[in-house]
């Protein structure tokens, strides 16, 4: 698997760049995201990468960051979602964006990118939302990029949590508490549930 390269640009031509990387060229797709990024033709950049291989081509995609690469990724696991449909979401709204409406079951939004419809938009999120929310709480950088991103998702696994305790009969005010008392700030709002419940309000 090749992770990570480093070399001249030599080409830009969305989606597609060239890269020479010791002599050979490498042609590397990214989403606009990326672009938006790389410095001018002939100067070095460094990308992280991630390889498809297919009975018929090896197809090498870059990112400009390590967290965009692994959204597109977890993109990847999605039924029905490939690179191309991967990429044109990364192109189309900031991560922090895309990650806000899965988070918060905003299919009304995603269904303005380009290749997605109703169907799709909802398998986003449901395959998505608990993958993401995960991540953020063990691996969302520390230098305040994506805090507001990651204070999204803390605040989203709790409202979750409280709205479960609701249905399953619970009080708002003693929901409210139930969660309060559980949360530590490391729990899923399954978790959460599951001890509010053990330890009672």
């Amino acid at each position: 698997m090749i992770g990570k390269i480093r070399g001249i640009i030599l080409e830009k031509q969305p989606p597609q760049l060239l890269v020479d990387v010791q002599g050979i060229g490498y042609e590397i797709d990214a989403p606009m995201s990326t672009f938006y990024q790389l410095p001018e033709v002939g100067q070095e950049t460094h990308l992280f990468t991630h390889l498809i291989i297919r009975e018929d081509a090896h197809h090498l995609y870059g990112f400009c960051t390590a967290n965009e690469r692994h959204l597109f990724r977890m993109l990847l696991k999605v039924n029905g979602v490939g690179p191309r449909l991967a990429l044109t979401i990364l192109s189309s709204a900031p991560m922090e964006e895309f990650i806000h409406y899965i988070l918060n079951n905003e299919t009304e939004h995603l269904v303005r990118f380009p290749g997605i419809g109703k169907k799709t938009a909802e398998r986003l999120v449901m395959e998505m939302r608990d993958p993401l929310a995960s991540w953020y709480r063990t691996f969302a950088p520390t230098d305040g990029a994506l805090a507001g991103p990651k204070q999204n998702v803390r605040h989203q696994i709790l409202q979750d949590a409280i709205s479960a305790l609701v249905t399953l009969g619970y009080k708002q005010g003693d929901a409210n508490r139930a969660v309060t008392k559980a949360d530590d700030g490391a729990f899923s709002s399954e978790e959460l549930i599951r001890r509010a419940l053990r330890e009672g309000v």
